[in-house]
Order: structure tokens, then sequence, then C-alpha cells
């Protein structure tokens, strides 16, 4: 099955693209969804790019060296980022929904927690007082921005029937 390119500008439009490519080539509902992290002080990077911040064959460890060391002389609310999730509904190449939705916190000085994965470990979550990776997978999938989203997708899908 040919690939998609993932190179849009924001989470929305990757989730659709891949939802309106890949429907066209099977049978029945297709979602696909596009996330990452954002942190405003670094204009808005690693963004879309958050899988491929550090290099396309980098692994969690080096992309989240890179966003530490990028971010060393930022204090306060300059490390201040959020989750995004974004998740596109298509059926035979028309969009059926798109729903996003984010998680707020801040980025630690340094990795905590062993669970998750991607950036997790130094995500701090203000409500909770740890990082993703020291959340149960229960509070991960309750607070988490892929979490949050799936709900509002099962949400419109409801709504559709």
């Amino acid at each position: 099955m040919p690939m998609f390119d993932e190179s849009a500008p924001t989470f929305a439009e990757n989730a659709a693209g891949k939802a309106l490519h890949h429907s066209r080539l099977r049978e029945g509902l297709v979602f696909a969804d596009d996330s990452g992290l954002v942190v405003p002080a670094l204009g808005g990077a690693p963004g879309v790019h958050s899988a491929r911040y550090a290099g396309p064959q980098a692994t969690n460890s080096q992309r989240i060296a890179k966003l530490l060391n990028e971010m060393t002389s930022l204090t306060g609310d300059q490390r201040e980022a959020y989750f995004v999730c974004a998740i596109a509904l298509a059926k035979q190449g028309r969009a059926i929904a798109i729903v996003t939705d984010r998680v707020d916190g801040q980025i630690l000085g340094t990795p905590r927690g062993s669970g998750g994965f991607g950036y997790d470990p130094v995500f701090y979550f203000p409500a909770l007082e740890k990082s993703f990776a020291e959340l149960t997978a229960e509070q991960k999938n309750q607070h988490s921005h892929r979490g949050k989203a799936f709900r509002k997708l099962l949400a419109a899908l409801s709504g559709m029937i």
C-alpha cells in the first residue's frame, strides 16, 4: 500500500490527508491521527515534526535530548507546552469528521518516569503533579490529548448513528 507523505503544516491536515488517502484504498470507515508536542517558546517546535525532530531515525531519547538542549535557557512560563492530537475519519475519499484536542503542561529539565513513550518523560502534567511517563495507563487515557480526542470522535460518531 502506498504511504502518505505527512508534509502538511498542521496536525489536522496531516490526519485528514492520511485518512482520505487510505479511505480510497480500503472499504468502510478509516481513521487516522496525527499528534505531537508544541512548545510556544520554540516557535511551536517540535510541532508536526515531533517524530522527526532530531532526524528521521532518531530515538525517543535523542529527540528528548535535542528538546532539552534547545530549552536550556528557558524558565518559568517559557517552559509551557502542550500535546495535540487530531483524528480524522473518512470513507471512500470523503472526510466525515475531524476532531482535535490538547493537554497543557510544562517541559521538565530532566526526564522522569519509565512509562509512556516519546516526550512523556519530560512532559509535566500539573493537575496530577507528574510527568506523563509517571502516570498509570488509566490516568494517561483520561487526561491525554489522544484520549480526549478519541472521546470527541466517539461522540461525533454516536451523533451520526
